[in-house]
């Protein structure tokens, strides 16, 4: 019974991108367990990919009903989740009338835009020396140029969304109030915004959510608003900007992994699906989804009204699932990680993700062939925000 297991403070421990032991230790042998994170009421938390599909798909398990509840979270706030606050079919409503505007063919055409911005953010670097902070001079600038590009954002205010992407997601807006006047600003940017494509319909992507249709259905001001700002600045901005540093990391300290993607720049796009697979790029499970009735799992009874956290990084490191999972194989060939989600909430932005991933480590690798870490390994400091975690600074040299 749920009140008879231990509960464990969560996350686990954490001095870098590795996945905590602790996961592998609970998907052998509690892979249901009991957690409580810094906020909130104590949590399932699910380590079996199987377990973790299911909390993400199953009707039996609902994100709409967490809202205004004290639901498990690391930041003190309660705050508004958005789209994956909802369920269908609202949820569906939505996904279904963003999808119209977020297409792939849409991203693909953007391809050749984010390898220039790429090349040029590469060029910048070579020009202001023999070294560079991959964070700060390349991570953070690609992707909030790419997400103002998409959403029509006037060149000369891409350095306020910057300070509102990290202050979304930082560590130091966990205890503070700094988060609800970063919210306000933000909204009010994006209403604006909106009013004007209202007026004067353009070709970018918050034009094309503004007039998205289906069947006489549209997005009201309120759902653009908490799409285009928040949704896209978290998932489309710091995602990237988090994972990007993290993946350079990861083959610069193994020489054969960086060797073999230079020799082969043909698996760019599995050895991404790879790093993506392998580098946690979140803090620890979240967007707990509450049982609507009793379910279980195997011998474990989750009770109607439990909350369950789905732990990525332990379904992604599955044996059952992916062979020998706790080695980077840059040509796995099957993949089905779960680190964009999964069901209903899978990340609209994934392929745009993808694709900015792709592009960078493309021109790091081709453009700086001798491209190496500036410090040693063991010398760099890791963050750990409320959302994504990665280096603080990561400084390279070629």
């Amino acid at each position: 019974m749920s009140t008879e297991k231990r509960i464990r403070d969560y996350p686990f421990d954490m001095e870098d991108i590795s996945v905590s032991a602790q996961y592998a230790r609970l998907r052998e042998d509690e892979p249901m367990s009991r957690v409580r994170l810094p906020f909130g009421e104590p949590s399932w938390l699910a380590t079996r990919y199987d377990d973790v599909k299911l909390v993400m798909t199953d009707p039996r398990f609902s994100r709409a009903i967490a809202q205004g509840l004290d639901q498990p979270r690391l930041r003190s706030q309660l705050v508004g989740d958005g789209i994956m606050g909802m369920d269908p079919p609202d949820h569906t409503r939505l996904r279904k009338l963003v999808g119209k505007a977020f297409t792939a063919r849409r991203m693909e055409k953007m391809r050749a835009e984010v390898r220039g911005l790429a090349s040029r953010i590469v060029d910048d670097m070579v020009a202001g020396g023999q070294s560079a902070d991959i964070v700060e001079d390349f991570a953070r600038l690609l992707p909030v140029t790419v997400i103002c590009d998409l959403l029509g954002v006037p060149f000369e205010d891409r350095h306020v969304f910057r300070r509102w992407t990290e202050g979304v997601t930082n560590d130091e807006t966990a205890k503070a109030d700094v988060l609800f006047e970063i919210g306000g600003e933000l909204d009010d940017y994006m209403a604006g915004l909106v009013a004007q494509r209202r007026k004067e319909p353009t070709d970018d992507l918050l034009g094309a959510l503004v007039y998205a249709r289906d069947n006489g259905d549209k997005l009201d001001d309120t759902e653009l608003i908490a799409l285009a700002g928040a949704g896209l600045l978290t998932g489309g901005v710091e995602t990237v900007a988090s994972a990007l540093p993290s993946f350079v990391y990861t083959l610069l300290t193994r020489p054969e992994l960086l060797k073999r993607l230079r020799e082969e720049p043909e698996l760019l796009p599995t050895a991404v699906e790879e790093l993506l697979r392998y580098v946690p790029i979140n803090t620890s499970a979240m967007f707990a989804r509450y049982a609507l009735e009793d379910v279980w799992f195997r011998d474990t009874l989750v009770r109607t009204g439990d909350p369950v956290l789905p732990a990525l990084h332990a379904a992604n490191r599955d044996p059952e699932v992916f062979d020998d999972p706790e080695t980077i194989d840059l040509a796995r060939a099957h993949n089905p990680h779960v680190t964009f989600g999964h069901g209903p909430h899978h990340c609209i932005g994934a392929q745009l993700a993808r694709m900015e991933l792709q592009e960078s480590l493309r021109e790091l690798l081709i453009r700086l062939p001798d491209l190496r870490l500036a410090d040693p390994p063991e010398s760099i400091q890791w963050k750990f925000g409320v959302i994504v975690r990665g280096p603080a600074e990561l400084r390279v040299t070629w």
